[in-house]
């Protein structure tokens, strides 16, 4: 990637969404720094759905996103593309912010976004790829974060403008061929196994795929977004963003 040169035309920026008291580490990563004085602090949960920081203003994890890529147009007017790119929970953040993210600040600058390997998705309508036999007994399945219903006030557009805003985006999905199944590498203990998350597919990779077919079919037919599955890799970022195979969902340039 080096060689053909996209990096060194590239700035890469990873927010850090601190989350307070995470004393147990449920949702620590190592080498991630501890949370300074100041620093505005989520939960474990509410950063990856747009919830607002515990203390300061309140600002929204999506508000936040919203001002980086401001920060970046100010301090660089030149720049033309902005790709946002999340893996795992970080890919949750991405796809559920695409719908209620704000306009780009200058029409000169495009936005791209990249969600790779989330445990569970946001649906826009009822539609479920293996929808529960009793969905009365499944009160969370068409909630925020799975759905639509009871989106936070503050997020700023109800379902229907977020879905066209979804609809309209530039997006690109990526899956590890193997993060499927209980084994080794799939993360599987920390995988979401609600009754929600389980009308999504049984495993990351099927739920991915079973999202690319709604997309393409209900949401953007037109626009036949596809998820490009990564191969020989589970649910392992270090696998799947360096791959040939993601070249160009996150550079925006074709695989050699």
């Amino acid at each position: 990637m080096r060689q053909a040169g996209a990096l060194e035309r590239t700035l890469v920026v990873a927010p850090l969404f601190q989350v307070a008291a995470d004393k147990a580490g449920k949702c620590s990563s190592a080498g991630v720094p501890a949370a300074q004085d100041g620093d505005l602090l989520w939960t474990c949960a509410s950063w990856l759905e747009g919830g607002r920081a515990e203390n300061g203003n309140g600002l929204s994890s999506f508000a936040a996103m919203d001002a980086l890529v401001a920060e970046l147009h100010r301090r660089w007017p030149s720049l033309r593309t902005v790709t946002i790119a999340g893996f795992s929970a970080g890919a949750q953040i991405v796809q559920h912010y695409i719908g209620f993210a704000a306009d780009p600040p200058a029409a000169s600058l495009a936005l791209r976004y990249v969600v790779a390997d989330p445990g569970t998705w946001l649906y826009f309508d009822a539609y479920r790829p293996f929808p529960p036999s009793d969905a009365a007994a499944c009160p969370a399945l068409d909630r925020w974060k799975y759905g639509t219903e009871g989106l936070p006030a503050h997020l700023g557009r109800d379902a229907a403008q977020a879905r066209a805003r979804y609809a309209a985006a530039d997006i690109h999905y990526l899956q590890g061929e193997l993060d499927t199944g209980e084994g080794k590498g799939t993360a599987y203990r920390v995988l979401d196994k609600s009754c929600a998350a389980a009308a999504q597919g049984p495993y990351r990779l099927q739920r991915g795929l079973a999202y690319a077919q709604y997309d393409r079919t209900l949401l953007a037919p037109e626009k036949r977004r596809e998820v490009t599955v990564v191969p020989g890799c589970a649910h392992d970022v270090a696998c799947v963003f360096p791959s040939e195979a993601a070249r160009a969902a996150l550079l925006g340039t074709p695989s050699k």
